[in-house]
């Protein structure tokens, strides 16, 4: 097991508040605790929280009211490395990471459903955390025509995250399929192989319309919970 390489701790928290306001657990208008109090109740240095919220403040998520603090702006979230993440701890949000467990360039297996131009994909198998809490496996099969070879050093916390900066991909879209399934063999502890578990397959899109990762996840059901609000 390998952890992949930590975002900057101030875009963790950027965009860990961009997905809670893509998730509408903030909503346009909230006001954010005293920055003091936030950047406690986070645990990080409140010049941290500050490069966080200047982050936000410049892609429009938040504005800044002199004397009365900052306040909630309703943006577009499709550009969020986080937007298209549903799990949350049982008590609503949490900070996510991944542990890479195996990344490799393969054939495409048949029971893959058919998805972008090469027969090739890249399989990358992760431990997901909330909050540094083990909750899920994940298997994600990156389509082999945009990149020839990933290093294991290359990939961040947030996979979209690489797709963005490191091959101006964008995931636009995806179809989410929600059921149960058993652990895969090649979950590792905590977790336990062979336990039933929500279970979650998805195709996604880029910002050209071409389906361009199919991927698969299992979840504990007592540490985490799928989560998708209408606003």
């Amino acid at each position: 097991m390998q952890k992949t390489n930590a975002l900057p701790r101030y875009v963790e928290i950027s965009e860990m508040l961009i997905r809670d306001i893509a998730a509408g657990r903030l909503i346009n208008g909230d006001r954010l605790p005293a920055e003091r109090e936030m950047a406690g109740d986070l645990g990080i240095a409140v010049g941290t929280l500050r490069k966080a919220l200047a982050e936000l403040t410049a892609q429009g998520y938040l504005e800044r009211v002199q004397g009365s603090g900052n306040y909630v702006r309703q943006s577009d979230s499709s550009s969020n490395i986080y937007a298209f993440f549903r799990l949350e701890l049982p008590g609503g949000g949490g900070l996510p990471t991944a542990d890479l467990l195996s990344l490799e360039r393969r054939k495409k297996p048949s029971d893959l459903p058919g998805f972008g131009r090469s027969d090739e994909g890249h399989r990358i198998r992760r431990l997901r955390r909330l909050n540094d809490i083990p909750i899920a496996v994940e298997e994600i099969w990156l389509d082999g025509s945009y990149v020839d070879h990933i290093a294991p050093d290359d990939l961040a916390d947030a996979l979209y995250y690489y797709y963005k900066n490191r091959l101006g991909l964008r995931i636009s879209r995806a179809e989410d399929r929600i059921g149960a399934a058993e652990a895969p063999e090649w979950t590792p502890p905590p977790l336990s192989p062979g336990r039933n578990c929500g279970f979650i397959e998805r195709i996604s899109w880029e910002q050209h319309g071409a389906s361009a990762e199919y991927s698969r996840t299992w979840f504990d059901p007592a540490r985490a919970v799928y989560i998708s609000r209408l606003k």
